[in-house]
C-alpha cells in the first residue's frame, strides 16, 4: 500500500502537462485528503474495542467458573489443609476478587456504549461543580524578560521528529514536545492542585470515574488553528490506528479509557474503567492532534511525517528551516502564543530560541561553554563541580555554579540480591551483606561526601514514603553477628567466613563495563572482606550484562530502576508473578531482579497498583516498603539529591518568595523553562572579558526543600 500511493503520486504528476491543471491539482487533494479518515477510524475502533471488551468478559467469566471449580474442594475439605494447601486458598480467594473487580471493570467499559461517542450540549450533567484552578500561586519570576537565545547542546541528532511509531521514545523528543506541549490542565508544582491547560475549567462526575473538560476558547494550535474537542479523538487516531506501529499507544490506549465523549467544540468528558486516585492526571494524558496537520496521515505515515513538527500546544515549535542535518534542532517561540499572558504561563517559556547543537564529544561541549558558545553545562560529579570548574571564566564571574537541592524521589541504585540463588536464600545471610556493605566510604572516594545514602527502595516520595524505615549501617561486627547465625562461623586464611561445611560466604556483582560501576564494587568489596564476604565482581559488556540479569542468571546486580512522582510502583519489580512464570521456572521476561515471591508482598503489590484513594496507597506502599527491608532482598546505595549547573551569568533564574531558582519536584531544572537570557548583561559581559574586567565569583548552594 505504501509503494501504491508512493507511485501514484509520482505518476500523476505528467499528465497534468497536458490536462486541465486545475483539475488535475483538485484530484490530487482529493485523494490526499482521503488518506485522513477520522469517522472511519472512529466506527471501526469502537467495534474493535466492543469485540476486546466482550471477549474479557467472557474469558473472566470463564476464568471465574474455574476458581470457583479449584475452590470447592478445598472449602470442603474435612481434615485441616496443610499449609501448602492454605497458601492454594489464599491465593484462590484473592484471584476471585480479583476476578470480581475485573467483570466490574469490563461490564462498566460495556455500559458506556462505545469508546468514542457524541452527545449534545444538553446531556452535560446539570449538577457538575466546575473548577478554574486560578487560586493558586504563580510559577516562575515576574522579572524574568523575553527575548534571546538558549544555546545548548545534545550528543546525537534524533532519528526522527515525528510524535508517534518507531524511533520516537529518544531523549529528544522530551525537548521537542514533552517539556513544551501544554495539556488539557497542569498541576501546580508546588501545591500540587489542578490548574489551567488547554482547558480553563473541568469537573469530575459523581461516581468520580469521568472528568469533564471545557477548552479555552482562545486554545490554539501554532499555525493558528483552534483546537476542538474531536483533535483530542484524533490524537488516539494518529497513534493507534494500523497506520503506525507503535504498541504502547496501542495498548494503552485500549486498557486506560473507557470512553471519550464529544458534547461540542469545546466539551468533552473522559472516563477510565475504575476510579483512580489521580483522576486529574489519568485523564489529561490525552493531547489534540491537529486534523489539518494530519491530512496526508495514511499507510505511509512513518516516512511521510519522519521530519515533520506537528502544530504545537506550547510556547515553541520547529520550523522546517531550522532542522539542520546532523547539526542542529532550532526551537522558535510562536508568535501571538495563546498562553503567553496566562498566569501559570507567562513567567515561563521567556527565550525566543532554543538552539540544541549536536556535539557527540562530551569533553569538546565543556570546551564550547567555557568559551560561551554554550550557555549551560549540567556539573552534578565531583570532578566537575571541584576540578574541571577550576577555570579562570568561573573565578571571574563569568560562569556561575548553582547547586540546587531538590526533593524529586531519589533513584534507588543498590544491589539487588537474587533471593531464589543458594546462600542468598538465607535472610539473616542477606542482613549481615547490608552490613558488609560500606557505601559511605564509596561516598566519600567516588562522590566526594556530595551524594546521600538511600534509606530504602522509595525514598522520596513524600507521604508515600515510610520514613521510620532507615538504611543498615556498615557494621562488621553487626554483619558477622547475622553470618554466624546463617551458620557461617568458620574464617579461613583468605580471610573469608565459612560454614562447618566448607561453604564459602562468596557471592558475585553483575555490572556492565562501566569504569565508575568498576570503582563504586571496587570498594565495596575491599570493605566486604573485612566482615569475612568475598563480593566477586562479575563484569560485562551492556548487553551480556543485561541479557544475564534479564534471564535471572546472576547472582545479585548494581543497577537501578527510574522514578517518577508521586507514587512508587511495585508489582512489576516484586511481584511474585514477576519471580517465576506459570511452571515454576524465573520468569526472564520481567523486572524482578530479586526472583522475590512473597504472598503479603502480592497483595500490597496490587493493592498499591488498584488503589481507589491516596489514603489506600499510602497505607499499602508503607507496608510493601517494610517487606522490601525486612527481608534485606535490596541493598540501598546512593543517590543524588541535587541538581549542579554552571552557567554564564547572562542566563538568569527566578528569585522569588515562592521560586529559589526553581520548583523542587524536578529531576532536571532545564525542564521547566523558568530560566531566561538578559541579552543587556550578556553585552556587558562579553564587552568585559574583552577588556580584562571581572565580577564576584559565584557559587550557591539552593536549599528550598525545608518548605515542602
Amino acid at each position: 500500500m505504501i509503494k501504491y500511493i508512493t507511485l501514484l503520486t509520482r505518476f500523476t504528476i505528467i499528465p497534468c502537462l497536458f490536462l486541465f491543471v486545475l483539475g488535475c491539482s483538485s484530484e490530487k487533494e482529493e485523494k490526499v485528503a482521503k488518506l485522513y479518515d477520522l469517522d472511519s477510524f472512529i466506527k471501526s475502533y469502537n467495534v474493535e474495542i466492543d469485540k476486546y471488551v466482550d471477549a474479557n468478559i467472557a474469558e473472566i467469566k470463564k476464568a471465574g467458573v474455574k476458581l470457583q471449580e479449584d475452590l470447592a474442594p478445598l472449602v470442603a475439605a474435612d481434615v485441616t489443609l496443610s499449609e501448602a494447601q492454605q497458601v492454594d486458598l489464599r491465593k484462590i480467594r484473592r484471584a476471585i476478587e480479583s476476578n470480581k473487580r475485573d467483570l466490574k471493570k469490563f461490564e462498566f467499559r460495556k455500559s458506556m456504549g462505545g469508546y468514542f461517542t457524541f452527545k449534545s450540549p444538553d446531556e452535560i450533567p446539570t449538577d457538575l461543580v466546575w473548577q478554574k484552578g486560578m487560586d493558586e500561586p504563580e510559577i516562575g519570576d515576574s522579572r524574568a524578560k523575553k527575548g534571546g537565545t538558549f544555546n545548548y547542546f545534545v550528543n546525537d541528532f534524533p532519528k526522527t521528529l515525528r510524535v508517534s511509531g518507531p524511533l520516537t521514545n529518544g531523549y529528544f523528543r522530551s525537548y521537542v514536545y514533552d517539556d513544551i506541549d501544554i495539556y488539557l490542565i497542569g498541576i501546580h508544582p508546588d501545591t500540587n492542585k489542578p490548574i489551567p491547560g488547554l482547558a480553563n475549567e473541568w469537573a469530575l462526575s459523581k461516581d468520580e470515574r469521568t472528568v469533564y473538560y471545557r477548552i479555552d476558547p482562545e486554545a490554539t494550535y501554532s499555525d493558528g488553528e483552534k483546537i476542538k474537542a474531536k483533535d483530542f479523538m484524533a490524537n488516539i487516531y494518529v497513534r493507534a490506528s494500523n497506520n503506525v506501529f507503535h504498541p504502547y499507544y496501542k495498548q494503552y490506549f485500549k486498557t486506560h479509557f473507557a470512553n471519550i465523549t464529544v458534547f461540542d467544540d469545546r466539551t468533552l468528558a473522559i472516563t477510565l474503567p475504575e476510579k483512580k486516585p489521580d483522576m486529574y492526571l489519568s485523564t489529561a494524558t490525552i493531547q489534540p492532534a491537529s486534523p489539518k496537520f494530519y491530512s496526508e496521515y495514511g499507510p505511509d505515515y512513518k516516512e511521510r511525517y519522519q521530519w515533520r513538527v506537528p502544530p504545537t500546544t506550547g510556547a515553541y515549535t520547529v520550523l522546517k528551516k531550522d532542522i539542520k542535518m546532523g547539526r542542529s534542532i532550532t526551537l522558535s517561540r510562536v508568535k501571538d502564543w495563546w498562553a503567553k499572558d496566562r498566569k501559570y504561563y507567562r513567567n515561563r517559556f521567556n527565550v525566543d530560541k532554543i538552539r540544541y547543537l549536536v556535539i557527540r564529544d562530551l569533553s569538546k561541549s565543556f570546551e564550547l561553554f567555557k568559551v560561551g558558545k554554550i550557555d549551560a553545562f549540567w556539573i552534578h560529579s565531583p570532578s566537575y563541580w571541584y576540578d574541571k570548574t577550576a577555570i579562570d571564566a568561573v573565578f571571574d564571574g563569568y560562569i556561575e555554579k548553582k547547586k540546587f537541592l531538590r526533593t524529586w524521589p531519589i533513584i534507588p541504585w543498590g544491589i539487588y540480591l537474587n533471593v531464589d540463588e543458594g546462600i542468598l536464600k538465607n535472610r539473616d545471610l542477606r542482613t549481615g551483606l547490608h552490613h558488609a556493605m560500606n557505601f559511605d566510604r564509596v561516598n566519600n572516594q567516588v562522590f566526594r561526601g556530595d551524594y546521600v545514602r538511600i534509606n530504602q527502595f522509595s525514598d522520596g516520595f513524600g507521604r508515600f514514603t515510610d520514613n521510620s524505615i532507615k538504611v543498615r549501617k556498615y557494621n562488621p561486627k553487626l554483619a558477622r553477628e547475622y553470618f554466624a547465625k546463617a551458620g557461617f562461623t568458620e574464617e579461613g586464611r583468605d580471610r573469608i567466613l565459612r560454614t562447618k561445611d566448607g561453604v564459602k560466604l562468596s557471592f558475585s556483582c553483575t555490572i556492565r563495563q562501566e569504569p565508575g560501576r568498576k570503582q563504586i564494587l571496587t570498594i565495596l568489596k575491599e570493605a566486604a572482606l573485612d566482615c569475612g564476604v568475598e563480593l566477586k565482581l562479575d563484569i560485562a559488556e551492556m548487553s551480556v550484562a543485561f541479557a544475564k540479569t534479564s534471564q535471572k542468571r546472576h547472582e545479585s546486580t548494581y543497577s537501578a530502576w527510574n522514578v517518577r512522582p508521586p507514587t512508587p510502583k511495585y508489582r512489576q519489580f516484586f511481584h511474585s508473578e514477576s519471580a517465576f512464570d506459570d511452571t515454576g521456572a524465573r520468569n526472564k521476561s520481567s523486572n524482578n531482579m530479586n526472583v522475590f515471591a512473597d504472598e503479603q508482598m502480592d497483595i500490597y503489590a496490587d493493592q498499591v497498583r488498584n488503589a481507589r484513594t491516596y489514603e489506600e496507597l499510602e497505607g499499602a506502599a508503607h507496608k510493601a516498603q517494610k517487606i522490601i527491608h525486612d527481608e534485606a532482598i535490596f541493598i540501598p546505595g546512593l543517590g543524588r539529591n541535587y541538581t549542579a549547573l554552571g552557567h554564564w551569568r547572562w542566563m538568569k533564574w527566578p528569585d522569588t518568595e515562592t521560586t529559589k531558582f526553581s520548583y523542587t519536584t524536578i529531576y532536571e531544572p532545564l525542564e521547566t523553562h523558568l530560566f531566561w537570557i538578559d541579552e543587556d548583561v550578556k553585552k556587558e559581559t562579553l564587552k568585559a572579558r574583552r577588556a580584562g574586567k571581572t565580577f564576584p565569583e559565584v557559587e550557591l548552594l539552593i536549599d528550598s526543600t525545608s518548605k515542602n
